[in-house]
């Protein structure tokens, strides 16, 4: 059954992580610099994270708050959703996220243009700006992300009160190690707004590394946890 409320709690809970998040970057270059010293990324870190945690408790009991195409994805192929309100999901998440873009553009014109309003540029020197190894983190990050939504969010026997703080505290984490590498997108729609909005070629040449690593380590992540655990926990009950 087509559930709209639910596509709008995506596009809302998917503004507020494009918004937020985002704008934790603009702050960040304002305040610390251009460049990504510790307090930047911890800043950036926590703005993603928290962000995350309040929407997931706040929207988890309408939409499951998957914020995100790389975990709808996923939930579609291991039958959690069905693909009508699957592709609702992922289609109010890129709307909401594309909103807030264009909201920071009218707020932020100047400072914000200076980062692209939040964008990701593709692989850092920390991995040589080698696009292959900035795939592969892409992959890795997306696959835990996913493995800790599965595992709390999803999984039968999981404590439910603690879901937002996990899959929040995880996105921090990952955001700790992955801003400085690629970006730490994990989230296609979070990538793609502001590519969309600022038209930048250099954005646009690095695109595909923000759909087709996260894709594939929710993919993996989704089906394995699925399969593995959800699913017998199912059985069991």
């Amino acid at each position: 059954m087509v559930n709209p409320r639910a596509w709008l709690a995506e596009a809302i809970a998917t503004y507020a992580l494009v918004f937020f998040g985002p704008l934790s970057v603009i702050l960040s270059a304002a305040w610390y610099g251009d460049g990504l010293s510790t307090e930047a990324i911890i800043f950036i870190s926590l703005g993603h994270g928290g962000i995350i945690v309040f929407m997931v408790y706040a929207f988890g009991h309408i939409s499951g708050a998957h914020i995100n195409p790389a975990v709808t994805i996923p939930m579609m192929i291991t039958k959690q959703i069905d693909v009508k309100n699957g592709i609702g999901y992922i289609l109010f998440q890129i709307m909401g996220a594309i909103i807030a873009t264009l909201t920071l553009q009218a707020l932020f014109p100047e400072i914000g243009k200076k980062v692209f309003w939040g964008a990701h540029g593709g692989p850092s020197e920390l991995i040589g700006n080698s696009m292959m190894s900035g795939l592969v983190v892409e992959i890795i990050l997306t696959f835990f992300l996913v493995v800790v939504i599965y595992m709390v969010a999803v999984h039968t026997k999981a404590p439910k009160q603690i879901y937002g703080g996990a899959i929040g505290g995880m996105v921090f984490l990952l955001h700790l190690v992955g801003v400085p590498l690629t970006g730490a997108s994990m989230n296609p729609a979070r990538s793609f707004s502001p590519a969309v909005v600022s038209g930048d070629a250099g954005l646009w040449e690095v695109q595909w590394l923000y759909w087709v690593g996260p894709i594939i380590g929710g993919i993996i992540g989704g089906v394995v946890m699925n399969y593995l655990y959800v699913k017998p926990a199912e059985k069991e009950a």
